[in-house]
């Protein structure tokens, strides 16, 4: 447990635009920083972070926070665990007080799994350096592949040692369960009870998360067994998904994001060698066909991808099958192929850094003007095969997402395949109507079946058919906001919390009278003038958060306290997170063309008229519920038959209309009766 005074200086010390900035490339946009946001698929950027209220928020998906509540969010970190990443960060040494029996047992599964995969990582790497074998074996084959100490302590290369048992019988030694051991795949458990390492006999290659906690591994086989696998993963767990991880990602992404490229390649050793040579913006798909989600990740830190294949068969095939997907994300492909027989590590090996740097940047080819001169030489002239030619390239030009890229691609194919630019744009407006229909046409809504108790039942194989789960279609903020009934007076009781939580600290001057019967200023805090404003008419609000919120600030102000809008996010509370960060984001900001000397034209900011604000925003509550409550009486009078429950009703209809006509004067309102 971090103590709470901690917690505030660690919350105090975060800069929100160095912790997001980690995972997602930022660019400035006024007083703001944009980006592509991290939890949904988006292509134009609605992410925002405001470095100086310390929070972020999606204008597509509504997830809102601070620094804290991004990391749980994007790394699925706990609390305490997000604490300490950022006092880590920071430089902030943190007291933890003892955990009790209870506590301890809350301890997440997950927890363990990363535990014991950052564990695994340091044994392996020690016996790399330390161990007689490790040094021997392991550590000479990283020396033959050329690599240097530097290099190999920045990946965290390994080695396992060539024994049945060796780390397995380390691990539970150390306080790790076999039950642990097993999920993250270190271990493998037979029928019989017996274990043995996965790795055994391996170089060991980490596999980390943006972040740079250890998820799994890739381990290579050194001895020269035929029926054994190349190459070992760990396979998928709570931690660990292959399909959402890019080696090297953890290194790189800083390079990445600052040269606003990235080199992709296939293989680990490929990114490691190249890492040496001094590029550095590079990552790897490890083998495995690119997928959407890796495409995404590489999307947060630059749109420009180039891919470095081996220029063999196999090596042309997957930069083929990578395009399309990449192109339909958006990307700007360039594509560069080494001659046959070598890949990136091997040429870099055989020339030096310098020669693989110029090669990569000579070499690099836009990838549909590279595919069109590569499928043409395959055509040799025959009419039946260039015809299959054009359909397949105005396919791939069709992914392309912004309209005066694909003209260009079309001027320039239709010089290479010396074809009317009219024939090749008419075709791909074919390829793209068929695209949308087929999108049309996945994404119908399915009929529902309904059992005879009237209760929706799920329809079948309706998930396969959809790009997203049916029973999530909506982002969470959404659903929230169409589970909840709707109340007339909804936006004047958000607009009480938007100033509580934005201005709560700040002070106002309003006049009042002293004991000498004289007008005098007096200087209040915003949140106990609201307070006091509101429980003086005994107000309550329906929203049951909002009441929360607002007793959170009466509470504080009974014990003598002001707090601002830092204090919800010293209380794990990531409902009130997003809320706060919600309340706190400007949808919009004032050009700094306004207000120069040239124009002499000054718009006030919102901080400028807090105090008017205040008060029109407590009377138009107040003349919200006063409305309320009059159709109320008169509902109530419909149904009333006794005399003087009618009298009782009348008489507080008109008591009510008296207090609306004062509020509507109040906000210089005209109001009839």
């Amino acid at each position: 447990m971090i103590k709470p005074e901690t917690v505030e200086r660690i919350i105090d010390a975060a800069r929100i635009e160095e912790i997001v900035g980690e995972f997602v490339s930022l660019k400035r946009r006024g007083a703001n920083l944009l980006g592509c946001c991290p939890f949904h698929n988006e292509k134009t950027p609605s992410f925002t972070v405001s470095p100086a209220k310390g929070i972020f928020k999606c204008f597509g998906c509504g997830e809102a926070g601070n620094s804290v509540h991004f990391l749980m969010k994007h790394e699925h970190y706990s609390y305490p665990e997000a604490l300490k990443y950022i006092a880590k960060k920071y430089s902030i040494e943190i007291e933890e007080e003892e955990l009790s029996p209870q506590q301890i047992e809350k301890q997440t599964e997950r927890e363990g799994l990363f535990n014991v995969s950052d564990f695994a990582q340091k044994y392996f790497s020690e016996l790399l350096t330390e161990n007689e074998l490790g040094r021997n074996i392991g550590l000479a084959y990283f020396y033959e592949r050329g690599l240097s100490d530097d290099v190999i302590k920045k990946f965290g290369l390994g080695y396992c040692l060539d024994e049945w048992e060796n780390f397995t019988k380390h691990a539970l030694a150390s306080g790790y369960s076999i039950n642990v051991l097993e999920k993250t795949g270190l271990s493998i458990v037979k029928d019989d009870g017996k274990t043995y390492d996965r790795f055994r006999g391996r170089v060991m290659f980490p596999v980390y998360s943006v972040s740079g906690r250890v998820l799994g591994f890739s381990g290579r086989i050194l001895s020269s067994e035929k029926q054994a696998a190349k190459y070992v993963n760990s396979p998928e767990s709570e931690i660990y998904n292959k399909s959402k991880t890019l080696y090297g990602l953890f290194q790189s992404k800083n390079s990445i994001s600052k040269s606003d490229l990235c080199y992709l390649v296939e293989g680990n050793i490929d990114v490691i060698t190249l890492h040496q040579c001094g590029i550095e913006n590079v990552v790897a798909s490890s083998g495995t066909s690119l997928t959407m989600e890796q495409i995404r990740l590489i999307h947060r830190y630059t749109k420009n991808i180039t891919v470095l294949y081996d220029g063999d068969a196999a090596g042309i095939k997957a930069a083929m099958r990578a395009v399309n997907m990449l192109l339909e994300e958006g990307m700007s492909v360039r594509v560069v192929l080494f001659p046959e027989g070598e890949d990136p590590d091997s040429y870099a090996r055989k020339y030096g850094a310098e020669m693989i740097k110029n090669y990569v940047e000579q070499q690099a080819t836009n990838f549909i003007v590279f595919k069109t001169k590569l499928l043409l030489e395959e055509t040799q002239g025959d009419p039946i095969k260039k015809a299959a030619l054009i359909k397949d390239i105005v396919q791939t030009i069709s992914f392309v997402p912004e309209m005066i890229e694909r003209n260009l691609y079309v001027k320039e194919c239709s010089a290479l395949l010396d074809i009317s630019e009219h024939t090749l744009a008419t075709e791909l407006a074919k390829c793209i109507s068929e695209r949308f229909k087929r999108k049309e046409r996945n994404s119908e809504p399915q009929p529902t079946p309904i059992s005879v108790n009237n209760n929706v039942e799920p329809n079948p194989g309706s998930g396969n058919d959809l790009p997203y789960p049916v029973e999530s279609s909506l982002p969470d903020f959404v659903q929230s906001l169409t589970q909840q009934p709707v109340y007339a007076n909804e936006m004047e009781e958000r607009r009480i919390i938007s100033l509580l939580i934005n201005y709560g600290d700040t002070t106002i001057k309003d006049k009042v009278e002293n004991e000498e019967g004289e007008m005098v200023e007096e200087e209040y805090y915003v949140s106990a003038y609201i307070v006091g404003d509101i429980m003086n008419d005994d107000i309550m609000f329906e929203n049951p958060t909002y009441q929360e919120v607002f007793d959170m600030y009466k509470t504080k102000i009974y014990e003598g306290e002001v707090i601002g809008s830092s204090y919800f996010f010293t209380l794990n509370r990531p409902d009130l997170d997003n809320l706060v960060a919600t309340m706190l984001t400007n949808t919009y900001t004032i050009s700094e063309k306004w207000g120069d000397d040239k124009r002499r034209i000054y718009v006030p900011k919102p901080e400028d008229n807090v105090d008017k604000d205040v008060k029109e925003a407590l009377l138009k509550l107040k003349q919200a519920k006063v409305n309320q409550k009059i159709q109320e009486v008169k509902e109530q009078l419909k149904v009333a038959s006794d005399i003087n429950d009618i009298m009782l009703l009348l008489n507080e209809q008109k008591n009510l209309e008296s207090i609306r006509i004062l509020i509507g004067k109040a906000l210089n309102q005209i109001i009839t009766s």
